[in-house]
């Protein structure tokens, strides 16, 4: 046996960045598991996800739904910010769904699934995501409470 057919191939390094599978704001059911199975890559040592639910309270009162309203420029910003995420090294996909319209108790809102070579890198890049997005993405909630009242959360 020859020295070269001896010595296995080292592993592929990641890519140079990742690749944004899905970044997308829908008035659809959001499916959380569809997104991570959707975001799994053979290279990937992790699959992190997050998912966003609407809870039953706020601020000591008792929620029965939220409707999401987005801004056109909505997908463009999400977009955006899952191509600043994906450009980290060591991912490997990255796929993020935001709802819009009326959402009840229990029904998803957001979710993220990303997939890395590392479980860090993923932890990091899903939390990322999720941040920038209650940061800058322009979409606002009614909130809908017990005793029929509404009101207006993450508005400018």
């Amino acid at each position: 046996m020859s020295e070269s057919e001896n010595v296995a191939a080292p592993p592929s390094p990641g890519p140079a960045q990742a690749r944004v599978l899905r970044a997308e704001v829908t008035s659809e059911p959001v499916k959380p598991d569809l997104l991570a199975a959707a975001v799994e890559d053979p290279a990937a040592g992790a699959v992190v996800t997050f998912t966003g639910m609407v809870r039953n309270h706020d601020g000591g009162h008792a929620v029965t739904a939220i409707t999401y309203t987005a801004h056109p420029s909505a997908n463009e910003v999400l977009g955006a910010i899952a191509a600043e995420v994906a450009a980290r090294p060591g991912l490997r996909t990255i796929g993020v769904v935001h709802r819009i319209g009326e959402l009840r108790v229990g029904e998803t809102a957001l979710a993220v699934a990303v997939s890395a070579d590392h479980r860090a890198a993923a932890f990091a890049a899903a939390s990322d995501v999720v941040e920038e997005i209650k940061r800058r993405l322009p979409i606002w909630k009614q909130q809908t409470f017990a005793d029929g009242s509404r009101a207006w959360s993450n508005t400018p």
